[in-house]
């Protein structure tokens, strides 16, 4: 629960904070968990939106595409995904130095297994801005992969 925390907050002092605060509201509403899910399913969720309040409460940088002017994205170098390969550690850096919207819709969605309309309901912005963010996070991440000389 604290590294699915950590992976939307990327900050260690917001997620150890965020897992206190899910644990105890978790305990006070115990009992109305109702076994649709697995207990550790229904935490998950908690942890979750708790993270995703702390970084509203930071005011996260989320821009809803069909509220902006943008009428279609520069074209971007093509990367070779297949045929980069990196080391662990490198990568996590790589998607924690990701913007914070950025790493929330690609965390929630690799890491968490959500899929894009999820997002758009969890977040409460457009399934067309989660699918920007979700292609400019892939870009952006490889980007910052090539930059760090990992390729």
């Amino acid at each position: 629960m604290y590294n699915t925390s950590l992976r939307i907050v990327n900050h260690t002092a917001d997620a150890e904070d965020v897992l206190q605060e899910s644990f105890c509201d978790a305990f006070a509403a115990i009992g109305s968990f109702g076994y649709k899910s697995t207990f550790g399913a229904w935490l998950k969720r908690i942890v979750i939106n708790k993270s995703i309040n702390a970084l509203r409460k930071r005011k996260m940088d989320i821009i809803d595409i069909e509220k902006t002017n943008v009428v279609q994205m520069p074209e971007e170098e093509n990367y070779d995904e297949e045929a980069m390969k990196f080391k662990v550690e490198e990568i996590k850096k790589a998607v924690k130095d990701l913007p914070n919207g950025y790493r929330t819709v690609l965390s929630l969605h690799l890491f968490e297994g959500y899929d894009q309309e999820e997002i758009a309901e969890i977040l409460q912005i457009s399934h067309a801005t989660v699918r920007t963010q979700y292609m400019r996070a892939k870009q952006k991440l490889l980007i910052l992969i090539k930059q760090g000389g990992l390729s």
